[in-house]
C-alpha cells in the first residue's frame, strides 16, 4: 500500500494477471492461454526476483501449474498455496516437485491425516484461522519466516480476499487484445464483491508497457 504502515507486519504483495479486453482470465471452458510470448517472459523474470509466489487451491485444482521459473534466469521462488480444507492431491505439480519449497496454508479443518502425508511429501504446513485461512495472520507468519515479497496470481476468490482485507500493495495486469464474453467465464477478481463502488478498492495508475502485442497496466493500491 501507498502509505506504507502495513509493511512492518507483512510482505509486499504484488498481484499480477493476464486478461482479455473483455476482463476475463479465462474462458468457460477453462481455457487461460491469454498471454503472449513477450509477457509471459515478463512474468518469469518477476518470479525471479521475488520471494514466493501464491495462489489459491482452486487455481491447482484447475491448472496443476508448476510455479517455477521457465523463460528467465533465477531461483524458484517459494511456492504458497492457500487451501483451507487440504484439498490439494498428492499428486499435483506443486507437491511432487522438489526444486524449491512448498508452503500450505491450511485452516483447523484441515484433516489431520491428509496433513500427516503432505508432510511425508515435503511439504511445509502453516495453520492460520478456524474454518478458513486467516490471511492476515498468514502474512505476519511469512514475514517472520523471511519472506519480503509475494508475487499473488490468483485465482479470482482469493485475489478478492486479499484486496478486501487490504494486503496487496501493487497491480500489473497484462491486457490481450482480445474479446471472448461469456457469462460463466472467470473474471479477473471473484468473490462475493463489494456492494458499491464506494467500497472498491482504488488504485492509481503509475505506468503503461507494451509486450508483444499486449499491454501492462501498472498500479499502486490506494488506503
Amino acid at each position: 500500500m501507498v502509505n506504507g504502515f502495513m509493511e512492518d507486519y507483512k510482505p509486499y504483495v504484488i498481484f499480477n494477471a493476464a486478461m482479455s479486453l473483455d476482463g476475463k482470465i479465462a474462458t468457460r471452458e477453462g481455457d487461460s492461454e491469454i498471454s503472449c510470448f513477450e509477457d509471459k517472459v515478463r512474468v518469469h523474470k518477476l518470479r525471479a526476483k521475488v520471494d514466493a509466489i501464491m495462489v489459491g487451491i482452486n487455481t491447482v485444482l484447475k491448472d496443476d501449474p508448476k510455479l517455477t521459473v521457465k523463460y528467465a534466469k533465477g531461483k524458484n521462488p517459494i511456492r504458497i498455496i492457500v487451501d483451507s480444507k487440504a484439498r490439494i492431491p498428492l499428486e499435483a505439480k506443486v507437491v511432487q516437485l522438489k526444486d524449491g519449497k512448498t508452503l500450505l496454508a491450511v485452516s483447523k479443518l484441515a484433516p489431520r491425516d491428509k496433513l500427516k502425508r503432505l508432510r511425508e511429501e515435503g511439504v511445509e504446513i502453516i495453520e492460520c484461522g478456524e474454518d478458513r485461512v486467516d490471511l492476515k495472520s498468514l502474512m505476519k507468519e511469512l514475514k517472520q519466516r523471511g519472506i519480503r515479497k509475494i508475487l499473488l496470481e490468483g485465482g479470482g476468490n482469493l485475489s478478492f480476499s486479499m484486496f478486501k482485507e487490504g494486503l496487496i500493495d501493487e497491480v500489473r495486469v497484462a491486457i490481450a487484445p482480445i474479446i471472448v464474453g461469456g457469462r460463466d467465464s472467470i473474471t479477473l477478481v471473484e468473490g462475493d464483491g463489494f456492494k458499491s463502488f464506494k467500497e472498491g478498492v482504488k488504485l492509481r495508475l503509475k505506468r503503461i508497457r507494451r509486450y508483444g502485442e499486449d499491454l501492462v497496466l501498472y498500479y499502486d493500491v490506494l488506503t
